[in-house]
C-alpha cells in the first residue's frame, strides 16, 4: 500500500519501485517496506486514497489509514478520498466478470482496485477468483496476501509469500514481505533473518535488499541474549 503523501511516521522510509505500491510497517527501531505488486493496476489511488500498504505507526491496528486514531474508520471501509473513477471501474469490472466470470484480467483489476480503496475482503475475493484461473501468478499471491495481513490474518499472508516465493524463487517483494510480517506481526526473528538474508543473496543490489540490510540490524537484535 503506498503510503499517502503527507502525514507519513518519520520513521518510515518509503521507496518507489516503478508501479510497485509500499507499506511501511514500524516497531520500535524497525524500518519495514512491505511490497504489493498490483500487476493489473492502471492508475495510482488519488491523493488521500487507500493505497497499497498504508504505513502502519506501531500501536496502530492492521487494516487503520496512517494518522487515524483506533475507533476511526475500520478495515474494509473506503477512504473517503477514493474518487469516482475507482468506482466507476469497479462497477464495469463487476459487470465484465458477471458476464465473464473466467476473465482473468477482469478479477485482477477488480483486486487491485479494491485494494486501493481499502476494500480488503472484497480485494482477497476477486484476487481468489484470478487465482482459481492462474493458481501460479506469483504478483497476485503477493496483493493477495498483503490485504490477509491488512486484516490481521498473518498466517495466511505467510502462506501466501511462501508461495509466491516458490512459483519464482527470484520474487524479492514476496520475501520481504515474508520476513516483515515474521518481525512486526508473528514476533519470530529469526525466520524474519532467514528470509531478509535471501532477499540480499537473491537480489542483492534491489531496493528490497537494502531495506532487508537495515532491518536485519534489528532483527539480530532480537535474537541476541538480552535482546528484546
Amino acid at each position: 500500500m503506498m503510503p499517502r503523501r503527507s502525514g507519513v511516521p518519520r520513521l518510515l522510509e518509503v521507496v518507489t519501485l516503478n508501479r510497485s505500491l509500499l507499506i511501511g510497517l514500524a516497531i520500535g527501531l524497525i524500518v519495514g517496506v512491505f511490497i504489493g505488486y498490483q500487476a493489473g493496476s492502471t492508475s495510482a489511488p488519488p491523493a488521500g486514497a487507500g493505497g497499497m500498504g498504508a504505513g502502519l505507526p506501531a500501536g496502530v491496528p492492521p487494516g487503520m489509514p496512517p494518522g487515524m486514531p483506533p475507533g476511526g474508520p475500520q478495515a474494509g471501509v473506503p477512504s473517503q478520498g477514493a474518487g469516482d473513477n475507482f468506482q466507476a471501474r469497479i462497477a464495469a469490472m463487476q459487470a465484465v466478470v458477471a458476464r465473464d466470470p473466467k476473465n482473468y484480467d477482469a478479477w485482477v483489476q477488480l483486486g487491485n482496485d479494491f485494494f486501493d480503496t481499502r476494500q480488503a475482503q472484497k480485494a482477497i475475493d476477486a484476487y481468489q477468483h484470478a487465482l482459481e484461473l492462474k493458481p501460479n501468478n506469483a504478483n497476485v499471491l503477493t496483493d493477495q496476501g498483503v490485504m490477509y495481513r491488512d486484516l490481521g490474518q498473518f498466517e495466511k499472508a505467510v502462506a501466501n509469500f511462501q508461495k509466491a516465493n516458490q512459483v519464482d524463487p527470484r520474487h524479492v517483494q514476496s520475501l520481504f514481505n515474508l520476513g516483515v510480517v515474521y518481525m512486526n506481526d508473528l514476533k519470530q526473528p529469526k525466520k524474519a533473518i532467514d528470509a531478509w538474508n535471501k532477499v540480499i543473496e537473491t537480489a542483492p543490489q534491489s531496493e528490497q535488499a537494502m531495506q532487508a540490510r537495515n532491518a536485519l540490524e534489528d532483527a539480530k537484535r532480537a535474537v541476541a541474549p538480552g535482546g528484546g
